[in-house]
């Protein structure tokens, strides 16, 4: 059974105003921590919180690691959260994702060294064609908000020859950047959260992966088009405030993440929805 706890970003917020030191067991900053004590990771549910639930059911306590794990369901408050001290790590998040929000917020959480964990396929998804080829002229296309994710989005729409995007454009890339548009696709920009729901109002949205298994949709057999595994930047990795890179729970569940039972769980589990990349 998951011993986990969902929290919501307006809630977290809340409690920011009155925290100072962590009530997670170190310090924030300071890279010191007592190796007893609880190292508390804030997760998105699916599939994060679940590999996290299954280290902590499976491993941690034969490492001599006390776990503990909160969910949140955005991607915004699980890097406020390691920033403000009021958790240890964070695991939800891919580089191009966590470079713009230090960029954007003035933060400076970092990834752990070794503690890429696994990619999700980024997804197209369609309730009204087969095929991305399918798609009517003026079809109107769902896309992540976020910067990276939009980014990530529309170079996942130019593999499969839908559009083309000007020469250069990297991992701020937005539908201004599309050069070459036959189709006349209508692009409509929503919270990453709410893509799946947007599947009966649009003709196809292109979601992330963890909110595409939420919604019980797998990349593997019900995307039109997903992304390739093989040199994508956008793995998933554990995370700190800079200068706890060090903390040697947080080492500890580096090497949990990354272990053959972590590997093979992933596997057995979501059968190519989500893809272990160590």
């Amino acid at each position: 059974m998951r011993n986990t706890t969902k929290i919501t970003a307006a809630v977290l917020a809340a409690g920011a105003l009155t925290l100072g030191l962590t009530a997670c067991g170190s310090e924030s900053g300071s890279g010191k921590a007592d190796a007893n004590a609880p190292l508390t990771v804030a997760a998105t549910p699916t599939p994060q919180g679940e590999i996290l639930a299954y280290v902590k059911d499976n491993l941690a306590k034969k490492a001599g690691l006390n776990l503990e794990v909160k969910e949140f369901t955005d991607y915004v408050t699980p890097n406020t959260a390691v920033q403000q001290g009021q958790v240890d790590a964070n695991y939800f998040q891919h580089k191009p994702y966590l470079d713009d929000f230090n960029k954007k917020n003035g933060t400076d959480v970092v990834p752990v060294p070794g503690g890429t964990v696994h990619l999700e396929p980024l997804g197209v998804y369609s309730k009204s064609v087969k095929k991305l080829a399918d798609l009517k002229k003026g079809a109107t296309v769902a896309l992540p908000n976020d910067t990276t994710n939009e980014a990530r989005a529309l170079k996942l729409l130019e593999a499969n020859g839908v559009i083309k995007l000007k020469a250069g454009a990297g991992y701020d890339a937005t539908s201004k950047d599309v050069t070459s548009n036959p189709r006349n696709l209508q692009f409509k920009e929503l919270e990453a959260a709410q893509l799946p729901r947007s599947l009966g109002d649009v003709d196809a949205a292109v979601i992330n992966g963890n909110y595409a298994l939420e919604a019980k949709l797998s990349p593997a057999k019900d995307a039109i088009a997903a992304e390739a595994a093989k040199d994508n930047p956008y793995a998933n990795f554990l995370a700190v405030k800079k200068g706890n890179e060090n903390d040697p729970r947080v080492k500890k569940l580096a090497q949990l993440l990354t272990s053959p039972e972590v590997k093979k769980f992933i596997e057995d589990k979501y059968d190519g929805a989500v893809v272990a990349a160590f």
